[in-house]
């Protein structure tokens, strides 16, 4: 809540028009990072006239400090949610930078290309307050993704699929 959506906000902010429709998944008790989004649009509809988003909310995939057995009960139970909206949307890229509520749409689109209904490009962007070790969803979507970006060269070092990018947020 925040953290994240500041930083993912500030990396579409450098991306085109013609990344549109735009659609955010959150989790269903964030209020924080709605109020930060529908700023960011109104403010971005001020240079593209065009510009559209869609909020879609999906339960809360994981609390930080929740225990691993019961998060792996509540990410499936939010993956319920993710397929049917990943489905609906059908996403050409989802560019996601860690919170929890990722995982399942990142797995229910990497599902969606498997089954060969529609193949999406997943980019990960680790935070760049993971200097030396990966955030819980970086660990799962090192696998899963694209693109992995990190933003320290250490990070690079320790996971060679990644891309260094340096200091991008």
């Amino acid at each position: 809540t925040g953290g994240h959506t500041t930083e993912i906000l500030r990396l579409l902010n450098c991306l085109s028009e013609s990344y549109s429709p735009r659609h955010y998944v959150l989790a269903d008790s964030d209020k924080m990072s709605e109020a930060k989004i529908h700023s960011f649009e109104q403010k971005r509809t001020e240079t593209y006239s065009k510009s559209q988003f869609t909020l879609d909310r999906i339960p809360r995939s994981r609390e930080v400090r929740q225990s691993w057995i019961s998060s792996v009960v509540t990410t499936l139970y939010s993956m319920l949610y993710s397929l049917p909206l990943t489905y609906k949307r059908k996403p050409d890229l989802i560019l996601c930078n860690g919170p929890g509520t990722c995982v399942p749409v990142c797995l229910s689109a990497f599902l969606l290309g498997l089954l060969r209904i529609k193949r999406t490009i997943i980019v990960y962007v680790e935070s760049i307050c993971r200097v030396e070790t990966l955030s819980l969803s970086g660990k799962i979507l090192y696998y899963f993704s694209d693109y992995f970006i990190v933003q320290w060269p250490d990070l690079k070092k320790k996971y060679p699929k990644s891309v260094y990018l340096g200091r991008i947020v």
